[in-house]
């Protein structure tokens, strides 16, 4: 508590929160442009930090990744296009409040419960980070394979009306992650080839193919009836749909709660990431809801557990980073450039050699949540009016953006083809009823799938009894044959419910 202390002392400073406050603002605006994330504006940004001190550079960075993870729900709500694949959910809630002239109300929910998810998480960050190092050491390849197995299989019959189709659309998601060199025989797999596979697909073009492009090909065909629906609900005379009422904010504390311990609980397991969190926490909302079948029309409820999981990953995923200088997420990965560069390498040793550092970087965290919600609240009613603009003119703009975000990832013109491909692909997944966000996140898990499952058959010897020695592995294995089983009662009983309802309106009217 004593170093916390003085690190506050060190970061409320004018010059270090300015470079906090920059790296939010910088982070939420291009959290709100679709494919320039959280990942491309560290990466972008590392080398502005080498004449600064390391509390305000790397404070800049963490406010960039928090900042981010925030703004990412601006374009999913009012464009229905998710700065970031893990803004998916949010866009399922939000953009029907926004086409119903709610777009402040959403926007408003999805800052508070990103805010409050964020603060809770760097808190869990703190009191966690140093505990738990000893237990997460128990986490070994087999562990890692069943978790990752089951977290596919979760979201696979969570994330569609078919959890058939669902896991159809994870598996073709691996399938996909195992193009390019091989990683035990260095062999070029499914590369025809084409160098410019040989490192496999960049994340970044396919998921603003399938996410970004894919949905303003769909916005262009109805381009009309958008425009029209645009005029027609954009301004509304009802002032609770500027502003959270207090009977919302009773429904959706709770679910703030739970969305906050999974992104947490996501986000300190190694190789699950943001997706999987909100996606995690918006379908069981949904599964706890009372009216599930309203989730996807307008539910403030699904914004408020999909952010609020999305951004307490961030904070979280940083806790195996200075536990065992694993990263947790990509964006952990990035930051520990960051770290070694400005005298700090993450691991549990900087909590004994450095710990006023740590407590530092703790309190700048802390700071940047706070600096987040006045940044995003101030800029709430600027956003709110892209609504307003026609939807001919916005999709030229945001495809201007998807190309130059596809085409930063690698610097190279092939991204942009394999963003058009995916968006061919992601276009057609959305007339056939296929989960493209499913397929997005077995694509994330697949590399790490393949990783840990080659080396669990070498630790196993190709013996299954051997499981024995895993309880945590036997666990996660359970919970796969249970959820696949629950999910698949679940959705029978939804469809055996609708069809009854079907057959009882032709009655009704005759």
């Amino acid at each position: 508590m004593e170093y916390l202390l003085t690190g506050f002392q060190h970061v409320l400073t004018p010059v270090t929160l300015l470079w906090v406050t920059v790296g939010v603002t910088l982070g939420y605006i291009l959290g709100a442009l679709p494919g320039l994330g959280k990942a491309t504006g560290v990466a972008v940004c590392i080398p502005l930090t080498f004449y600064l001190p390391p509390v305000a550079a790397i404070a800049m960075l963490i406010g960039i990744a928090k900042g981010s993870a925030a703004g990412s729900a601006v374009s999913a709500i009012l464009l229905n296009t998710p700065g970031e694949p893990s803004s998916a959910p949010t866009a399922l809630d939000g953009y029907p409040l926004a086409r119903q002239g709610k777009a402040q109300k959403a926007l408003k929910m999805g800052l508070f419960a990103s805010v409050i998810g964020d603060f809770l998480s760097t808190l869990i960050l703190i009191a966690l980070a140093a505990p738990l190092a000893q237990y997460a050491l128990l986490i070994g390849p087999v562990e890692l394979c069943a978790i990752l197995l089951f977290s596919l299989t979760f979201i696979g019959g969570l994330a569609g009306r078919s959890m058939l189709k669902g896991l159809i659309a994870a598996a073709f998601g691996v399938f996909f992650a195992t193009i390019g060199i091989e990683t035990e025989t260095f062999i070029p797999r499914l590369t025809f080839g084409l160098l410019e596979l040989d490192e496999g697909i960049s994340l970044v073009p396919m998921a603003i193919g399938m996410l970004a492009v894919a949905e303003m090909v769909v916005q262009g065909g109805n381009a009309r009836q958008l425009d029209q629906e645009a005029q027609a609900f954009a301004d509304s005379s009802n002032p609770d749909d500027r502003r959270v009422t207090w009977g919302e904010w009773r429904r959706c504390l709770p679910v703030i709660g739970r969305g906050t311990l999974i992104g947490a609980v996501v986000g300190i397991l190694p190789g699950l990431g943001a997706s999987v969190g909100s996606f995690l926490s918006y379908g069981a909302t949904q599964r706890a809801s009372k009216t599930p079948e309203k989730f996807g029309s307008g539910m403030i409820e699904g914004v408020a557990a999909a952010e609020s999981a999305d951004n307490a990953v961030v904070p979280s995923s940083f806790v195996p980073l200075f536990a065992l200088g694993i990263p947790g997420s990509v964006i952990a990965a990035i930051l520990i450039a960051a770290l070694v560069l400005h005298g700090l390498t993450p691991g549990p040793l900087m909590f004994r050699e450095q710990p006023q550092m740590v407590a530092d970087i703790y309190a700048a965290m802390l700071c940047a949540s706070v600096i987040l919600l006045i940044v995003g609240y101030a800029g709430q009613r600027l956003f709110a009016q892209v609504i307003r603009v026609p939807i001919r003119l916005i999709i030229p703009g945001v495809l201007f953006l998807c190309c130059i975000g596809a085409y930063m990832e690698t610097n190279s013109i092939f991204s942009i083809y394999v963003m058009l491909a995916f968006a061919l692909l992601g276009f057609f997944s959305r007339k056939l009823g296929f989960s493209f966000v499913t397929f997005l996140i077995g694509f994330v898990i697949g590399p790490n799938l393949e990783l840990t499952f080659r080396q669990s058959l070498q630790l196993l010897n190709h013996d299954p009894m051997r499981l024995a020695g895993h309880p945590i592995a036997i666990l996660f294995g359970v919970l796969t044959i249970v959820t696949v089983a629950l999910i698949a009662r679940s959705n029978a009983r939804l469809a055996a419910r609708q069809a009854a309802d079907s057959d009882a309106v032709p009655t009704q009217q005759s």
